[in-house]
């Protein structure tokens, strides 16, 4: 697998491949989410490549005090085949390069086998609580017109 950072022309193989991972759900925007990454260290918005097809993505992030991981995704033809822990080694090297000394990531509760891909690659549960406040909603509201 080839891996680069994600370039414009990327979108639509991007938003598809994260509906077939299930990454895609009702309150995430994906034109939003790829918009609003390109505006902080674009190059870090990973994209794999085989034979000219993109089979995964990571959003690296980084703001001097933790690393993020968002959006890593594999075509479902290709989990289990390592290339999620090739990219995850990538933005692990990519972090340790700027200094960063922990990584963090949330994933849904009802994906397990999510769950247990990160703990295969070494990560832990942390013992904190993951909050949230949305600032904005990328949804419209269903019932407008």
């Amino acid at each position: 697998m080839d891996i680069r950072s994600y370039h414009s022309s990327d979108s639509e193989a991007v938003i598809r491949l994260w509906g077939l991972c299930g990454l895609a759900v009702p309150q995430n925007n994906p034109e939003k989410d790829i918009e609003r990454k390109l505006k902080v260290n674009p190059e870090w918005f990973l994209v794999g490549e085989e034979g000219g097809r993109i089979v995964s993505t990571c959003m690296v992030g980084y703001e001097g005090h933790r690393g993020w991981i968002n959006y890593l995704a594999v075509h479902p033809e290709l989990q289990g085949s390592g290339l999620g822990a090739v990219m995850m080694r990538r933005a692990e090297d990519l972090m340790r390069q700027v200094g960063c000394s922990k990584i963090n990531l949330q994933i849904r509760s009802t994906h397990e086998a999510v769950i247990q891909f990160y703990k295969g690659v070494g990560y832990t549960q942390d013992p904190v609580v993951s909050m949230g406040k949305r600032l904005v909603s990328d949804v419209p509201d269903q019932d407008a017109d």
